[in-house]
């Protein structure tokens, strides 16, 4: 690597030196570096290691630091994660693709040990698991079985996996979160890279195939969700290739009140910023209100960046940082020398230096401000104060408010209604990680069950931590057992619910809920919440903190004003929220007394080891692996079928229809589902034929290593609303050559015989939600080659592109109603060429004809080159077989 400026130096910690390259001495020349955003500062050191004047020159270190906010120019540089997290949905597909590219290497005449990772990968398997069992001291054994017999293939194959690449490492099932084990164990905040018996010194990155990996930005590390096959090219060495993002400064003052939850901040700061419009931007936060808010609340805020639309949401590097490090149980040495690398380096947070920060915005919230609040019931966004909330739900259910008799299973006969819970769940990354939430939930349960509350048997109750460390403090706190008193068993540690791993409701409820057309709902403490996320059952989905959720259960009911109405009545006394709601200095107090360090120690002693359901697993070995043909949940896909080491033309895109013609805020998780698979469903007989049965079709999430079963499950969103197909719900298109209405599926299947490519036409906001690679996978399978939307979210538009299709937006004020396209049209595109800005588009039907322009959302040179290869791991084979 060059080093044009001269800023290689070393630091000494205790007698031992270590090597960096000196933002500080970067400034001596660039002063206005010194009032760079720590986020910003980041990027410029990854600029200067970089520096090769091949793929980081000279020039872009120049740009970035003596930026001028007032004249900010769109400029490309490249950025090398200094590591990935996987979590098993998403990283299953992307060993799969490993292992592909492997054969097709081979297939080139090349070395397929080539594609291996060079950076550290860490895989932790947590979305495996669903809430089959409830309720009971049995559930998580249960569950647990459950989840291998399932999943038995694809354990293997992560097993294959593990020993067959260097530098990827799996954490085992029944481990935590990925997020919440990245932020307690993996991260290393700075890392320490020894090379000829010398130690550099370099902030820790990190990509993610999961959209709330920017929860790692709470510990002030830089991070985000990005595609699984972005993802696969870091590990192979391949920069990302990103425009400077705007930094957005977000300043906090004064602190939470009494009763207000670190759920409640982050629930106003995504309605504030989505407000504000964020997406593809870097938040930021500063100012005095830091010092209040614990590493646990910061990290709350930083995982729900996706919500509010920013690539990420930061926080600076402080005394509380070094302190969550010192209690989860991070080597002394390590904390000592990320310390003085912070301060030498100008990244550890000062007060008074942060005023004079620059940023191209700036929002601010006084934490007093924060009321405790609910959102949904269909986006994150949509935040009810806790007040208001009765009132917002009863106007969403409406004026006739249906009703009906149901006897459950258990032979106990009750009455369902509109509004009321079926599902409440403390559950995902985002508050299992925060003693402060948990701990309250636990107390509020202790004060209930002393009172003589309990949840009514129509209620779902599960509790998955997101760690061990936090069943080991529930239990040390003696909370658990009150917990358990209200149906929160411990289910299993992972992400269950909110990726709608929520498992099934009682059979009678279910039935009664569809024949009488019922709007029911969930109460969880997760981040999502969008239509057909949590259970297919399910209309109204809203998230709260644990606490929230607990006294949602008790209630039976969403349309329930707290403040005026009891949760129960017991012998004949009404018992409000506000009496078994605990006090700060309550939940502060069980804090002290129960979450210490020797917790984490234990609980990350042998974390790579696994326990005896683990162990068991069996596995092959070898370089490249033994492809099943039988298997329903790992198949080679055919990504590189007829592939040559030189790529095609670029595409002449004409007689091209519309397979979907899409409105506003389409999520990843309606164009490719991640819970439950129907029976009816193209995946559901697909798997039918080939010997499974009903109860064993586990999730698509679970299923992503098996395209087959994927390309089947794109677009088949229960809730998904094709405008070509009007008085329709779910995976349904019209056959244009004929009219006929059929599975988009079929229908794809109907194109592809005949050659013809196809288009989506969509809204704003397309492809908002997890960073799912599989919407990108997906379409590219159906045969999609084209989208055309007024919007994208950052990660889905990039996601198109990787698999080389084309992301095309309306230009201002446009959409396809104000073009007047219905969907029947037959298009026409004028011809792609490399760094086009536009083209135009020509849409005939019958005698009519529109003509008019679309921007190109390719947006980088980079990018152009995965577009010419037909996607990035095609790029990447070529690169590394060359």
């Amino acid at each position: 690597m060059k080093n044009s400026y001269n800023t290689k130096t070393t630091l000494t910690v205790h007698n031992r030196a270590y090597n960096y390259f000196s933002l500080p001495k970067l400034a001596q020349q660039y002063p206005s570096i010194n009032t760079l955003p720590f986020s910003l500062k980041i990027l410029l050191e990854n600029l200067l290691r970089n520096e090769d004047e091949i793929s980081v020159m000279k020039k872009d270190i120049e740009y970035l630091a003596k930026i001028d906010f007032n004249d900010f120019q769109e400029r490309e540089i490249a950025f090398m994660p200094a590591r990935v997290v996987m979590q098993d949905f998403t990283g299953v597909p992307a060993v799969v693709d490993l292992a592909s590219m492997r054969d097709a290497v081979s297939m080139l005449g090349g070395d397929p040990k080539k594609i291996n990772p060079i950076a550290p990968v860490e895989l932790v398997i947590d979305h495996s698991v669903m809430v089959d069992h409830h309720g009971s001291a049995q559930a998580l054994d249960l569950n647990k079985k459950l989840e291998y017999k399932r999943n038995q293939e694809r354990y293997e194959f992560l097993k294959w996996g593990a020993s067959a690449f260097t530098n990827l490492k799996v954490v085992p099932p029944s481990t935590g979160i990925v997020h919440q084990v990245n932020l307690e164990f993996l991260a290393r905040v700075v890392f320490q890279h020894t090379n000829n018996n010398q130690i550099d010194l370099y902030p820790d990155t990190v990509v993610g195939t999961d959209s709330h990996t920017t929860m790692i930005n709470g510990l002030g590390v830089l991070g985000w969700g990005v595609g699984g096959i972005e993802a696969e090219a870091v590990m192979l060495g391949q920069q990302i290739s990103m425009l400077i993002p705007q930094v957005i400064g977000f300043e906090l003052s004064g602190k939470l009140s009494e009763g207000v939850t670190s759920t409640d901040l982050v629930l106003t700061i995504v309605e504030l910023l989505r407000k504000k419009g964020v997406v593809g931007k870097f938040v930021e936060f500063y100012g005095t209100g830091l010092s209040s808010l614990s590493l646990a609340d910061r990290a709350t805020v930083s995982n729900m960046a996706p919500e509010y639309g920013a690539t990420c949401g930061i926080f600076p590097i402080d005394a509380e940082t070094i302190h969550y490090l010192t209690l989860t149980n991070r080597s002394q040495n390590d904390i000592e020398v990320i310390e003085a690398y912070t301060k030498a380096q100008q990244l550890f947070y000062d007060p008074l230096t942060s005023q004079k920060l620059m940023f191209h915005d700036t929002v601010r919230l006084d934490l007093a401000s924060v009321v405790p609040s609910i959102s949904g019931p269909k986006r994150p966004q949509d935040r009810i104060t806790l007040t208001q909330a009765k009132s917002v739900i009863q106007e969403h259910l409406g004026n006739n408010k249906k009703s009906a008799s149901v006897k459950l299973r258990s032979g106990k006969q009750c009455t369902i209604q509109d509004g009321d819970i079926v599902i409440a769940s403390i559950t995902s990354c985002t508050n299992t990680s925060n003693p402060s939430v948990i701990l309250g939930a636990g107390l509020l349960a202790k004060k209930a069950v002393q009172a003589g509350l309990l949840v009514p048997p129509t209620v779902k109750t599960s509790l998955a931590p997101g760690s061990l460390t936090v069943r080991d403090y529930l239990q040390r706190a003696s909370l658990q057992e009150y917990l358990d008193a209200l149906g929160f068993n411990i289910v299993g540690y992972g992400c269950t619910t909110c990726i709608g791993n929520s498992g099934p409701i009682d059979e009678q409820i279910s039935k009664v809920v569809q024949e009488e057309k019922l709007s029911v709902a969930a109460v969880l403490s997760g981040n999502r919440n969008f239509e057909g996320r949590i259970h297919p059952d399910v209309k109204m989905n809203f998230l709260a903190s644990p606490p929230l959720v607990v006294a949602y259960a008790l209630a039976g009911r969403s349309d329930i004003d707290f403040a005026n109405e009891p949760i129960g009545i017991v012998n004949g006394k009404k018992v409000f929220l506000k009496d078994i709601w605990p006090t700060t200095a309550e939940i502060n107090h069980v804090i002290e007394s129960s979450v210490t360090k020797d917790l984490f120690q234990q609980a990350y002693r042998n974390i790579y080891d696994g326990d005896e359901s683990w162990k068991s697993v069996a596995t092959t070995h070898g370089s490249r692996y033994q492809w099943n043909n039988d298997s329903t949940y790992v198949q080679n896909p055919p990504y590189f079928k007829n592939m040559t080491m030189q790529p095609p033309k670029l595409p002449e895109l004409t007689e091209v229809k519309v397979l979907a013609k899409l409105g506003d805020s389409i999520t990843t998780d309606h164009i490719s589902p991640a819970g439950s698979i129907k029976a009816q469903s193209p995946a559901g007989v697909f798997l039918t034929q080939h010997g499974i049965n009903k109860e064993d079709f586990n999730s698509y999430g679970s299923r992503r290593g098996n395209h087959k079963i994927m390309m089947r499950g794109t677009f088949a969103n229960i809730r998904l609303k094709n405008l070509i197909a009007p008085d329709t719900e779910g995976g349904v298109t019209v056959y244009h050559p004929t009219g006929e209405v059929m599975s988009i599926y079929d229908a794809s299947v109907k194109y592809q015989e005949s050659n013809t490519p196809l288009l989506v036409l969509a809204g704003k906001e397309y492809g908002s939600g997890s960073s799912r690679d599989w919407a990108g996978k997906g379409p590219f399978l159906l045969g999609v080659q084209v989208v055309i939307a007024i919007s994208y979210e950052r990660i889905h538009r990039s996601n198109l592109v990787g698999m080389g299709i084309l992301p095309l937006q309306f230009k201002q004020g446009d959409s396809s109603e104000s073009v007047g396209l219905s969907g029947k049209e037959t298009f026409t595109f004028s011809q792609v060429t490399q760094g086009a800005k536009e083209l135009t588009v020509t849409a005939v039907e019958g005698s009519q004809k529109k003509v008019f322009n679309v921007l190109v959302r390719i947006d980088t040179p980079m990018e152009w080159e995965y577009y010419k290869n037909r996607g990035i791991l095609n790029y990447m084979v070529r690169k590394l077989t060359a």
